[in-house]
């Protein structure tokens, strides 16, 4: 055997000694057994670089340092889920997918819901090439180097696995090596970690592979994503992704109805302490891959999974002051100081109190012992009073009425759950918010500038709201606290960069009310430009797709604003993006204007997702149910003989998929 052979077969055993131990927990030959196999690789390796390869186990070892991680877009959008806490949430919501789908047969899969953090592996010709962390959504974190040390993450795949597909999961910590590592902290005279979750989520961002090598992470996986997979249900992908030699738990269970997932949720609710990791819930997703196009996304959350949280931990402990804090927006948030207590692996101090409605409901008091929840929120927040341990001397909470930052009077309009200080142009809380906003990863991205950049800058006078960031020279920032030479040009440098940062995100930005990152791509796709926006009317935004009358009135407000529209024509002269670039206006048009489609089916020819791309691209919208105001149905293979019935008694026309493309290039 020659020394290239020797090094093939040496890596092909070793890969699937790494496989029986880690994935199917089976090791077949001792630890002192695989580390003599590993060392001899390794010198087979240093000795011959010719024949390096980038899914080699010795690759696990780590060694490799990462300054910076590029941050890159996700391919695959990665959604969050719904929550539900009750039977009655999970009845609802199968009422929401039969009204969408119709009269048929739906099945759902049922997993546990790892509490880790998540991750995005890329695959082509079997071979991991990528992965990243969730980031945002849209994009995340490359931490592909730290990643391919998680033995239990294959680096070459093995069976019928598709040329290229994106794998989720959660890299998670289990109870025993979180344990384990605490015990070594603990010898070594350092402060233990508080819980697995942020630990393993803190190992992806560690600088120096060797250390993330060294901690007993774990990869579970449940969600394939790519196209033409050959996959038709969610059981199938568990199965698949276990052939392919991912590390899939055998937990998951077919239920034909919401009953049996009951069953399902009620027996892990109570076993669940006996895992080897933490688990926060079930995910329950619709079994059918057909069936979960069919129901599509929310601007979120797709609507064909929902989250089954179990009850959250609760702890009690003594409230000791109420403060208040203001959103760039204006609007005012309680917030408990707690007398510091443990809950659910982390220390809590803060709690939200969220308006003075909640306050008055549960009569909570300074000096009250209060009971705190971690549940479905990040944020704890204050379920109830233990009234048999309130002092006798406790007053009740008066809610405050002027800003806490500006001291103007606050408002509060009908209808709204805040309070809110009108002050938006001089408070200083707001200006400096609106910045931050501003300056922030979804929106424009500046590089070299954080929050507490944007505190400095505006208390020093050089700012006082976003379009004065681009007026900004070297010489101003430099004799700032804490501020180098480099850290100066850095920072002139990103706000440069910024210009460059698409209409849609520069929208986002501007920090109009209820204009999230969502609405903001619907309405620079709706108006093109932001002149056309400005003078679009309450009644013709609400028109736009998904654009409802609160969002409608609060764009019309901002643009009614002199000094708004003085910060625009700022930012316009300064050279930022202010509508769809030549390449976005090329693939829209007004042909389908005004027309409502429902897709249905299996298509040839383009896939769903593009085939709704073109309806909205050239004006159209998408609903996911038929109505009376549906203008066509487009619909392919398989399409649900319920959508057939009900579209034919509305008299909605039902189209190919090779007429709606002859209508779309007619």
């Amino acid at each position: 055997m020659d020394i290239q052979q020797k090094i093939i077969a040496l890596r092909e055993e070793l890969n699937e000694h790494n496989y029986k131990y880690y994935v199917l927990d089976q090791p077949s030959i001792s630890d002192y057994e695989f580390d003599m196999k590993l060392k001899e690789l390794q010198q087979l390796e240093a000795q011959h670089p010719e024949f390096y390869d980038p899914a080699s186990p010795t690759i696990r070892v780590g060694g490799m340092v990462t300054k910076n991680f590029d941050t890159v877009a996700h391919e695959h959008r990665m959604y969050s889920l719904d929550n539900s806490y009750s039977k009655e949430d999970l009845e609802d919501w199968e009422k929401r997918i039969q009204r969408i789908l119709g009269d048929v047969e739906v099945e759902f899969t049922c997993e546990l819901k790892y509490d880790g953090a998540s991750i995005s592996l890329t695959y082509e010709e079997g071979k991991l090439v990528r992965a990243v962390t969730r980031g945002d959504g849209f994009q995340g974190d490359d931490v592909t180097t730290n990643i391919k040390t998680i033995r239990s993450v294959p680096l070459q795949l093995k069976g019928d696995y598709p040329p290229k597909f994106d794998i989720r999961g959660e890299i998670i910590l289990t109870l025993e090596g979180f344990a384990k590592m605490n015990q070594e902290r603990l010898e070594a005279g350092e402060d233990p970690y508080m819980n697995p979750r942020n630990t393993a989520s803190g190992s992806l961002k560690l600088q120096d592979s060797a250390l993330v090598a060294q901690r007993p992470l774990e990869c579970l996986l449940y969600s394939i994503t790519g196209s033409n997979l050959g996959i038709s249900s969610q059981f199938e992908v568990l199965e698949k992704a276990r052939s392919w030699g991912f590390k899939v738990p055998t937990v998951a269970k077919l239920c034909k109805s919401t009953a049996e997932v009951m069953q399902f949720v009620e027996h892990w609710d109570t076993n669940r302490h006996h895992l080897p990791y933490e688990t926060d819930g079930v995910v329950v997703k619709v079994n059918s891959i057909q069936q979960q196009e069919e129901l599509g996304y929310t601007a979120k959350s797709p609507r064909w999974a929902m989250a089954y949280k179990f009850q959250a931990e609760q702890a009690s402990t003594v409230l000791n002051e109420i403060t208040y804090q203001v959103g760039r927006t204006g609007a005012i948030t309680p917030v408990a100081n707690l007398q510091p207590v443990l809950l659910a692996g982390t220390t809590v101090k803060r709690a939200s109190l969220h308006n003075a409605d909640q306050i008055a409901k549960l009569d909570v008091r300074v000096g009250d012992t209060v009971f705190v929840e971690k549940g479905g929120e990040i944020i704890p927040k204050i379920i109830a009073v233990d009234f048999t341990k309130r002092p006798a001397d406790s007053k009740p909470t008066e809610y405050i009425t002027h800003c806490p930052e500006c001291a103007t009077e606050l408002i509060r309009k009908e209808g709204e759950a805040q309070h809110f200080c009108p002050n938006d142009t001089g408070c200083p809380t707001q200006i400096t918010g609106r910045i931050q906003h501003f300056i922030s990863r979804k929106a424009m991205d500046i590089e070299g500038m954080g929050s507490e950049t944007v505190e400095l800058l505006f208390k020093q006078g050089l700012i006082a709201n976003y379009a004065d960031l681009y007026t900004l020279t070297k010489e101003q920032v430099v004799p700032l606290e804490r501020m180098a030479d480099k850290s100066a040009e850095n920072l002139v440098n990103g706000v440069a960069a910024s210009k460059a940062i698409p209409f849609e995100r520069v929208l986002f930005a501007l920090g109009i009310r209820y204009v999230g990152e969502t609405v903001a791509k619907k309405l620079a796709k709706a108006y093109k430009n932001i002149d056309a926006l400005m003078a679009a009317s309450q009644e013709e935004l609400v028109a736009v797709d998904e654009i409802g009358e609160r969002i409608a009135e609060s764009v019309v407000n901002f643009f009614s604003e002199p000094t708004n529209l003085e910060i625009i024509d700022r930012l316009k002269s300064y050279g930022l993006q202010f509508s769809l670039s030549e390449e976005q206006l090329e693939n829209q048009t007004d042909k389908l204007k005004g027309q409502i489609f429902v897709v249905s089916g299996v298509f040839e020819t383009v896939s769903r997702d593009e085939l709704k791309k073109l309806i909205e691209d050239n004006g159209g919208k998408v609903a996911s149910s038929i109505s009376s105001k549906t203008s066509f149905v487009v619909a392919g293979d398989s399409m649900g003989p319920s959508k057939r019935i009900k579209a034919e008694s509305l008299g909605v026309p039902i189209i190919s998929e090779q007429e709606f493309l002859q209508k779309l290039h007619a």
